[in-house]
């Protein structure tokens, strides 16, 4: 007996976890939604250790992409309560700030907020799964937490959803220690190769051992990203940490997906660190988009994620 599975409803859809995505919603307000995304990875890192042991992917699809911790549901929720607090004038900080934990504002509504985008999270991706070719073509996840992000500018923002690219410069920045291009170039080449080779070993040396070998090759990819994601405990703390996580899943999916469909480990590093650089300059291309001189946040690395991954698919069913 499980204690879900009494309440679903059209077809994917769980009434059980329904109702535990507004808790989820709630949760990554109080504590902020960049933390809330840092214990993301936190989750990733022991889901990943318990369906290699196990064969379970529970830990991952309910406590790392879900609605405990799932970006769509905790981190989207915070954003969304961060917007709303800001034109309330409770956050002094601006509705960008997705560092700040919401519960010391001691509001109930700024907490209610995260958990009704926690709610709506849970719905619109199970939705989008539900379109034909995209939803399987596509990060569900990371798509709706672009399109919760475009909600609450409309909502609560003053501004509009894109605005024109300009050069970055005071305010108007995303991540200034990681946007020239030769840097950028750098960290991205570098990320991409280091999750590539992640991703590549773990499907070639860990899947056959596993309890489960297909949940590893399915997941291989968010080992990387789960460290990158760890790394953003550090951003919220101010400190310049690279923003990688874009990059890294990119780069490690694109692995995954090439290595099985040639057996090469020298292509699937490859094409995964090609993937890791154009995401990452697509990550800044981004934020200058949708980001920069928006006043709630719309989330560069998640309006990556979703494109590369629909790219990487796309492009390895070619060859398969």
């Amino acid at each position: 007996m499980t204690p879900d599975a009494v309440a679903t409803f059209a077809s994917n859809f769980d009434l059980f976890w329904l109702i535990l995505a507004a808790a989820g919603g709630v949760f990554g307000t109080m504590i902020g939604a960049n933390y809330a995304f840092s214990f993301t990875g936190v989750t990733i890192l022991l889901g990943f250790g318990v369906a290699a042991a196990t064969g379970n992917t529970m830990v991952l699809d309910y406590i790392s992409f879900g609605p405990a911790f799932g970006p769509h549901i905790a981190f989207a929720g915070g954003v969304a309560a961060a917007a709303y607090a800001a034109k309330k004038g409770y956050l002094t900080s601006g509705g960008k700030d997705v560092n700040s934990p919401l519960a010391g504002l001691g509001r109930a509504d700024v907490l209610l907020i995260g958990a009704l985008f926690g709610v709506g999270g849970y719905l619109f991706q199970r939705l989008v799964t539900h379109i034909p070719w995209f939803g399987s073509h596509t990060d569900s996840i990371a798509f709706t937490v672009v399109c919760s992000g475009v909600l609450v500018r409309i909502l609560f923002g003053r501004t509009g959803v894109l605005h024109s690219i300009t050069k970055p410069e005071g305010t108007t920045r995303w991540l200034d220690w990681q946007e020239t291009p030769g840097q950028l170039l750098t960290v991205s080449a570098s990320s991409g190769l280091f999750a590539a080779g992640i991703a590549t070993m773990l499907v070639g040396y860990i899947a056959p051992l596993s309890a489960n070998p297909e949940a590893i090759i399915a997941n291989a990819q968010v080992i990387p990203f789960a460290i990158s994601a760890l790394c953003i405990f550090f951003v919220a703390g101010g400190l310049k940490f690279p923003v990688t996580h874009h990059m890294t899943i990119s780069a490690g999916l694109a692995a995954v997906l090439f290595f099985n469909a040639t057996g090469s480990g020298f292509l699937a590093i490859s094409v995964g660190t090609a993937f890791g650089i154009l995401a990452g300059f697509a990550g800044e291309y981004f934020a200058r988009l949708a980001y920069a001189h928006g006043d709630t946040h719309i989330d560069p690395p998640a309006g990556v994620i979703w494109l590369m991954n629909t790219l990487a698919v796309s492009s390895a069913a070619l060859i398969a």
